[in-house]
């Protein structure tokens, strides 16, 4: 099972995954007061109504639907405390594409943000760049707009940063491992608990997977630590000369090496594939190399 299909509701998914009841709900979630009645969901479908109340059935039986009799008719809704859920199961990933218009807007947002530091056709190149790597390399389909926007502007950031290289400013840490859906996200996520606004951390993978593994947001749930909507990357040359400090953990040579930076390997096991009780034991042996990290920064 994929970490996509692990973290989605499961129950949703179960009932969802029949294409005609999945049409039901996209109707009532869609109508103008949230519901509808049998005879109006058979016209609409071309079923027949005892077909109709079938899978109606199955949904209340499950509480995804709620039955409501108004006098003579019968009006179905989707339990408001379900919503979210049901919406999260029928969302279909957004196309690996985004047309010109929309990178043109992102373009025009990030041109008027780093006005003054990147020439606006600077901006748009590292933007349709940043598309095609998260959407091309890193295989992101979910959510490709949003990310496109974040990681060109975290690009932009650590560009501007190489360049001025600041002395005295807060250090900047690099984590990077294969999928970038891992112990580097661990430990990203446990630095930034630890050190707040004081340190500022990237990561990045050699070989990005599409979402970070929902074993490791659960190991890290657990201790308190959020990801803080971080996602998997691919490493780019910016993000390295940006750092003061690179950390590798089983990603090889990938990492270009730029002299006045410090470059730590740390050895670690791998968290794909496994258990909850061994990315609990990662887990903690990231902690304590990032609180190790901590007193040298």
């Amino acid at each position: 099972m994929s970490d996509v299909q692990a973290s989605a509701p499961t129950a949703a998914l179960r009932l969802l995954a029949d294409p005609t009841r999945a049409k039901i709900i996209t109707l009532i979630l869609n109508s103008e007061d949230g519901r509808a009645t049998v005879t109006k969901l058979a016209e609409q479908l071309d079923l027949s109504q005892p077909t109709l109340s079938h899978h109606a059935k199955a949904l209340t039986d499950d509480g995804i639907l709620q039955r409501n009799p108004v006098g003579r008719q019968v009006w179905y809704s989707v339990d408001p405390d379900r919503v979210d859920e049901v919406s999260e199961a029928l969302r279909t990933p957004a196309e690996s594409h985004l047309d010109a218009d929309v990178l043109g807007r992102i373009s025009a947002d990030l041109a008027q943000r780093f006005a003054g530091t990147f020439g606006a056709e600077t901006v748009e190149r590292y933007v349709h760049e940043s598309y095609a790597l998260l959407a091309e390399r890193a295989n992101i389909t979910r959510y490709l707009t949003s990310l496109t926007s974040k990681f060109t502007a975290d690009r932009l950031s650590a560009l501007a940063r190489a360049q001025a290289r600041p002395v005295g400013e807060i250090p900047e840490v690099l984590f990077v491992c294969v999928q970038n859906a891992g112990r580097s996200q661990i430990a990203s996520a446990i630095l930034r608990h630890l050190a707040g606004d004081k340190v500022s951390v990237r990561t990045a993978g050699s070989e990005p997977a599409a979402v970070v593994r929902s074993v490791v947001t659960t190991a890290l749930d657990e201790i308190g630590v959020s990801l803080d909507g971080e996602y998997p990357k691919p490493l780019t040359d910016e993000v390295v000369r940006a750092a003061d400090v690179v950390i590798t953990m089983g990603c090889g040579d990938a990492c270009p090496i730029y002299p006045g930076r410090r470059y730590l390997d740390w050895e670690l096991d791998d968290p794909a594939g496994l258990p909850l009780p061994q990315v609990r034991r990662i887990r903690d042996e990231i902690e304590v190399h990032v609180r190790e990290l901590l007193t040298t920064l």
